[in-house]
């Protein structure tokens, strides 16, 4: 099985860590492929930027269709993410919507910790239909690069939040950031712990095993037919227009 794992910020450093924390969670038949976008933001912090973003990340996945089993978006924001769905041939999960899902199997009601604000948070929560789910959301004074460049001082600012979140009401803690990859076991806590790119390789490898048919009608349909320019070639024949 070869699963993509696709982030959507261009800074390499960020696809490394997210790369080994998908490794680290897939099965021995996995073979994990990752790729960083050719533009857009070092890392996703603005609205417009994940807009952005979000074009970069269907070229990306366009250049690997049908080459793939599986795509694990490795961004926090689950950038584009339906419409992904929408064009690609094989399963598409969003790291933030997988670790939600997991955390409603692991308790009652979750935190979410991540680096800088939390109300984009919030609203992705709510668009997956789980904000009565949500215990408590905290934003860290770091960014992206931070917790790459000095992740020990990242890490102790977690377990603080981590805290705080389960005084909250929090049974789980979602670590939200695809800079977070992989620090989930490093740390202490008194509460499960979910890293979003492991759930999303574990649920990824579940639904290629289920097999579920690609949807011909409804809202996530392939496109057919369509005008776009100005987009790659392979781009626009995923959108139905070559």
């Amino acid at each position: 099985m070869r699963i993509l794992v696709a982030n959507a910020n261009t800074t390499e450093a960020i696809t490394a860590r997210c790369a080994e924390a998908a490794r680290a969670a897939a099965g021995p038949g996995s073979a994990i492929i990752p790729a960083t976008p050719r533009f857009g933001a070092a890392a996703i912090s603005t609205r417009a930027e994940n807009i952005v973003a979000g074009h970069a990340l269907l070229e990306l996945l366009a250049e690997q269709a049908g080459q793939v089993d599986a795509v694990v978006l490795a961004v926090s924001h689950d950038t584009a993410l339906e419409a992904a769905r929408q064009i690609m041939p094989c399963p598409v999960i969003g790291m933030t919507e997988a670790a939600c899902l997991v955390a409603c199997m692991a308790g009652a009601r979750f935190g979410l910790v991540t680096l800088g604000g939390t109300e984009t948070y919030r609203e992705l929560v709510a668009r997956h239909g789980l904000s009565t789910r949500l215990a408590a959301l905290e934003g860290l004074p770091a960014t992206p690069q931070e917790a790459v460049a000095d992740p020990a001082r990242v890490e102790a600012m977690l377990e603080e939040s981590i805290a705080r979140l389960v005084a909250q009401g929090a049974d789980s803690v979602i670590l939200g950031g695809a800079a977070l990859a992989g620090m989930a076991a490093r740390l202490s806590a008194p509460v499960p712990l979910l890293d979003g790119i492991a759930c999303a390789v574990k649920l990824a490898e579940a639904m290629v095993g289920l097999a579920l048919p690609r949807p011909s009608a409804g809202s996530l349909a392939p496109p057919q037919g369509r005008k776009v320019s100005g987009v790659s070639p392979a781009l626009a024949r995923l959108l139905g227009a070559g």
